[in-house]
């Protein structure tokens, strides 16, 4: 009997892939909830609902993998994320709020498609691809409303320097 069976401390290549794919949509998740305030109200009554299922669809894909991967959950990196957390209100009293947040949505979306598309180039059970296409299908919209929001919020700043 090998001695790594049932619990192997090292992860082979698609639990790596899946591992970056979960931690990109948790960092996506915890910076809307985390500036949400700062979002106009209709680009916020837009997209919680969006976040809200994709959280539903993080917890799925976060028990598929323990189950069908045997992939363990990870401890999150607490000073890592209590950095992370200072230097975003650091950045929001420097920049301009609303539209640091509209960057910041924006480029987190980026690194998920990029991490779920990494995780889909791996052979994975059917229910686990099935997710992926699902939440790669999700983020697209997403990146879709958030470009759109950028547009829009870069249109009326123009507008209002013209009326100046």
């Amino acid at each position: 009997m090998n001695v790594w069976e049932g619990g192997a401390m090292f992860l082979d290549n698609r639990q790596v892939a899946i591992d970056s794919a979960l931690k990109a949509l948790a960092e996506s998740l915890d910076f809307f909830y985390d500036n949400t305030s700062r979002l106009q109200a209709s680009i916020r009554e837009e997209l919680t609902p969006l976040y809200e299922e994709r959280r539903e669809k993080v917890f799925e894909l976060e028990r598929l993998c323990r189950e069908q991967l045997k992939m363990l959950p990870h401890d999150m990196d607490i000073e890592r994320d209590d950095y992370r957390w200072l230097w975003s209100r650091l950045k929001v009293v420097v920049s301009g709020s609303y539209r640091w947040v509209l960057n910041g949505l924006y480029d987190r979306e980026r690194a998920v498609l990029i991490a779920l598309a990494k995780g889909m180039s791996h052979p994975l059970p059917e229910a686990i691809d099935s997710l992926l296409i699902t939440l790669f299908k999700q983020s697209h919209g997403l990146l879709r409303s958030l470009y759109e929001a950028q547009r829009e919020f870069t249109a009326s700043q123009r507008q209002v320097k013209a009326s100046k």
